[in-house]
């Protein structure tokens, strides 16, 4: 599985800033490539801001929970993974400003 980067991110991705059942999702940044569990751990880990994917990008975010791969607009539509049905954090649609081209 691809790795998620972040401050004490756990094996599901989740990480010292969202660490409910339900924050599994992983976001890439367009800048480094990398996956990050927040904007926050990226933000402690970089020197650079996150770059914000386009929202027609493939493969701008990992569910932690199963390691698909998904564009913004399959994310968006989900209120689980279409890979493996594990629940996201509703409440992440409010930051989608941070990680996507909106």
């Amino acid at each position: 599985m691809t790795r998620i980067l972040g401050v004490r991110v756990d094996d599901r991705g989740r990480c010292v800033h969202y660490a409910g059942p339900h924050d599994v999702v992983a976001n890439r940044c367009a800048t480094c490539d990398g996956f990050f569990a927040c904007h926050r751990c990226h933000d402690e880990l970089t020197d650079h801001p996150f770059g914000r994917m386009r929202t027609d990008a493939a493969g701008s975010v990992l569910c932690g929970a199963c390691g698909h791969v998904m564009g913004y607009r399959e994310y968006s539509r989900s209120l689980g993974c279409p890979g493996c049905g594990h629940p996201f954090n509703p409440g992440c649609s409010l930051h989608a400003p941070l990680y996507f081209e909106l």
